[in-house]
């Protein structure tokens, strides 16, 4: 078995495919000023399993297509949305981030959580503008330096993975150039990170494990993953996601 399909086994049983939290969600529905009683047109782009898209069903009336490239995330998704009763709102697409199947100015909200470096926040933020009406809502959470400077162990382990993570003002600017209207922006706590996210992971390894016979493979993906945790561990006062609301001007 590839490495890819061993990840999708590892991280499809998981609530959370990322750093995030359901209050997280919410306060970024708060300051994005959603109307919650309006039957507006939302996106979640890269939803995984659907933590952020049953958030965001429950707490509006939003008519709202999740989008991830993997269907067995989103077949995940369709049997959570069921039992939460909210599936008759959403629709689920098997779909590039990179080749939206929206048309232009068709969405009021514009949704990514932990999601968008698939592309790049910069090359998301311009392609995306487009499927915007003229004054909808862009919400997307991104690996963003929370200090100045940082241990070299940990800048080069980002610059490896991610060359464009970078401080919050240079999101910003990015934000900016690409016709958008900064409203918004906060950094996930670490409880997004441990309880949310790796803590979850870290149970479910054992079981992972044994469904691949230990094979080494297996054994390697965990190795890495646990790695990853330690690093965060030593570091969280440096990275976090950074989750920016904005709107497209006119």
């Amino acid at each position: 078995m590839d490495d890819f399909t061993l990840l999708i086994d590892l991280h499809k049983h998981g609530l959370r495919q990322g750093p995030g939290g359901d209050a997280q969600t919410e306060w970024a529905l708060h300051l994005a000023g959603v109307d919650r009683s309006a039957p507006i047109e939302l996106a979640d782009i890269g939803c995984g399993t659907g933590a952020s898209t049953l958030v965001l069903a429950r707490q509006t009336k939003a008519r709202i297509r999740a989008l991830d490239f993997l269907p067995e995330f989103l077949e995940i998704l369709q049997a959570r949305a069921e039992k939460a009763g909210v599936s008759d709102r959403i629709t689920t697409i098997a779909g590039s981030m990179d080749n939206l199947p929206f048309h232009d100015d068709e969405l009021d909200v514009l949704w990514s959580e932990g999601a968008i470096y698939n592309i790049g926040f910069e090359k998301g933020v311009a392609a995306w503008r487009r499927y915007l009406k003229p004054g909808g809502i862009l919400v997307a959470s991104e690996i963003t330096w929370i200090t100045d400077t940082r241990p070299t162990e940990l800048q080069q382990h980002w610059d490896r993975e991610y060359p464009e993570i970078n401080v919050a003002s240079a999101k910003i600017s990015v934000l900016e150039k690409h016709g958008y209207s900064p409203i918004g922006y906060f950094v996930l706590p670490e409880t997004c990170w441990l309880d949310q996210y790796y803590r979850p992971m870290q149970e479910r390894f054992e079981g992972f494990l044994n469904r691949h016979g230990h094979s080494d493979e297996a054994q390697a993906i965990v190795e890495a993953e646990q790695k990853e945790i330690a690093l965060y561990e030593a570091n969280k006062e440096h990275v976090s996601y950074g989750v920016y609301i904005a709107r497209k001007m006119a």
